[in-house]
């Protein structure tokens, strides 16, 4: 049986191995099942960018990196290893993993950036409205809120480019698993998903909420093999314990419980302390979004904005994305700012860029650097620096990188606003971007609302992932979360900013419909 803490135990005092599996590499850490992050670890990990859209990593880097920080971890003694009752899995999604009977990878995992599904997809769903075919989308949406992306940037698109242009990999594949659930099962063995982890392969009949298998129908439909899709079980719950060699070789007690894996849009959920319904939270990562709990599967097929099965049997939680959040600043460092032998700390970019005027001397920064799937889907779409001038040094590019991510939250915001009919504010960020006070005061000016930063944003996740043991074990509630995150701080707009970023978010706006017919010139394939 699962290890689960001992009766009248305070949440403070059992912890859970957090694992935040994000596309620049897993970060571990120590949590208690209230959300206190006691030590952590990271370790980068390599992204193949491939001929046609390909975006791939090797799964054994992530085991490799995983067990290693795990076990300097674990011998660290920062807690008693009896204190230590579950592994708690969260991290990237929209992505697929071939792995045989035992999780082991036998191909690449293939991440949610990679497009070669492309052709494949819109070969199966495409029509004329909105792109698809008229008949598919509607039954789509109507059973589960979304739709395969025509992009082939999710489950759907990534399985049937592996199909056809992989068949070795899919013959050798007993299961296609997203990365969370892949890692769930070289824990434990044990092939797994849930709704919340399966959400965006977009398979499962969501309208009634309790759902745990996957709509036959549209599994025809989709062209994917029904055979290799993983058993269906709630969230908020324990999938079973490690195997006993994964326990030995790591240094937890046998027995220790392994959680349902949860996606990083839940975990910043729960980690951001943004649980109450239409409570927002913005994650500035790798990619970005913004979410929030709202009562009703809705769905908004042309701006790219749905709801997935949330944190309780019955929530849902908005879903969409930025392909590019804070990549765009480590595309700026890497490729423009830095002119040395030696990678430069961020710091050095955001202090040239607090010393220019808000507005970057009306620079314009557009982040589509990899595409864009929300509030516009288009793998197409690029980035670029406008309005240039003679003047214009790296100080007015860095603070128009800053301001150009902020100017396409904003340009999400308004429609995710209209979406859940409301007003998100005030809104708590997370991610590594959120460490910077600059790009935290930029965006509560540009999207004019209070941005509240949790302690420790860039491992919200982690906590996340914590909180949610927590919950799985029965020691706390999602009601419970609210009060567990603390705020650190508060950005408030400053009204004197407010006509400068509304001029030139008038303007950014404006860019992508102007340049649309160029990116399609350009980058069609």
């Amino acid at each position: 049986m699962p290890t689960t803490p001992k009766e009248g135990l305070d949440a403070h005092d059992a912890y859970a191995l957090a694992i935040d599996l994000g596309t620049g590499g897993p970060k571990v850490g120590i949590v208690s099942y209230a959300g206190d992050l006691v030590r952590h670890e990271f370790s980068p990990v390599e992204t193949r960018h491939l001929d046609g859209g390909g975006a791939v990593q090797d799964a054994d880097d992530w085991w490799r990196a995983i067990t290693t920080m795990i076990t300097e971890l674990v011998a660290s003694g920062t807690v008693p290893t009896s204190a230590i009752t579950a592994v708690s899995i969260t991290g990237q999604y929209a992505s697929t993993v071939p792995v045989d009977a035992t999780g082991a990878p036998v191909g690449d995992a293939v991440l949610w950036m990679d497009t070669r599904g492309g052709p494949y997809a819109r070969k199966r769903f495409g029509g004329h409205a909105a792109g698809y075919d008229a008949r598919t989308i509607a039954t789509w949406i109507r059973r589960t809120g979304g739709a395969p992306a025509l992009s082939g940037a999710d489950p759907i698109g990534q399985r049937l480019a592996l199909q056809a242009r992989e068949p070795a990999v899919t013959k050798a594949a007993r299961w296609m698993l997203e990365p969370i659930d892949q890692l769930t099962m070289r824990f434990t063995g044990v092939a797994s998903a849930s709704p919340a982890s399966m959400a965006v392969a977009w398979l499962i009949d969501t309208r009634q909420p309790g759902t745990f298998t996957f709509d036959p129908d549209l599994v025809r439909r989709s062209g994917v093999d029904p055979r290799q899709l993983p058993p269906l079980g709630p969230t908020n719950r324990f999938i079973g314990t490690i195997l006993p060699s994964v326990a030995r070789t790591l240094g937890l007690a046998e027995g220790t419980s392994v959680v349902a894996a949860l996606p990083d849009l839940h975990t910043g959920a729960l980690g951001s302390g943004a649980v109450r319904q239409h409570q927002g939270h913005l994650a500035l990562s790798t990619s970005s979004w913004i979410s929030a709990p709202v009562e009703a599967k809705k769905t908004d097929i042309v701006r790219q904005i749905a709801t997935v099965p949330g944190l309780t049997p019955t929530g849902r939680l908005v879903i969409d994305n930025h392909e590019v959040g804070g990549l765009a600043l480590s595309w700026f460092r890497d490729k423009i700012w830095n002119t040395g032998d030696t990678t430069p700390p961020y710091d050095e970019i955001t202090r040239a860029a607090a010393g220019v005027e808000p507005g970057s001397g009306s620079v314009i920064f557009t982040p589509w650097l990899n595409g864009e799937r929300s509030p516009v889907e288009d793998s197409r779409a690029r980035g670029g620096f406008h309005n240039l001038s003679l003047a214009t040094g790296r100080a007015e590019l860095a603070r128009a990188v800053l301001e150009g991510v902020a100017y396409n939250s904003r340009w999400l915001l308004d429609a995710v606003e209209k979406f859940t009919s409301c007003g998100l504010d005030p809104i708590r960020i997370i991610g590594g971007g959120a460490v910077s006070d600059l790009w935290c005061q930029i965006h509560a000016d540009v999207l004019d609302r209070r941005i509240e930063r949790p302690r420790d944003p860039m491992f919200a996740n982690l906590r996340g992932a914590g909180l949610a043991a927590g919950i799985a074990s029965g020691t706390i509630s999602v009601d419970d979360v609210a009060d567990l995150v603390p705020v650190e701080r508060t950005f408030v707009p400053d009204a004197a900013n407010r006509s400068t970023y509304d001029r030139i978010y008038g303007e950014f706006t404006k860019r992508y419909r102007a340049d649309k017919a160029m990116f399609h010139r350009l980058n069609s394939r």
